[in-house]
């Protein structure tokens, strides 16, 4: 899937991937992707949660060699 930015959460517990994804969000314009890698298995529901609440669109969640992928594209 095609992103315009990345950010690497590994290693981070939460809440810390989300406060970074909207980190991240608030420096890109409305309709650009990001993809998020993550460790902590918290962050598949977490991810989805903050998605909902802040207008970002969930685009897709992948399992990739113990790492989650998300894609979110900025509402």
């Amino acid at each position: 899937m095609h992103f315009d930015k990345e950010f690497d959460a590994s290693g981070l517990s939460c809440p810390m991937p989300i406060v970074k994804t909207k980190k991240a969000l608030s420096g890109m314009t409305s309709g650009q992707v990001l993809r998020v890698i993550a460790t902590d298995p918290g962050s598949v529901c977490d991810m989805a949660a903050f998605a909902e609440e802040t207008g970002n669109p969930l685009l897709a969640t992948a399992e990739e060699s113990r790492h989650y992928v998300f894609f979110l594209r900025k509402g």
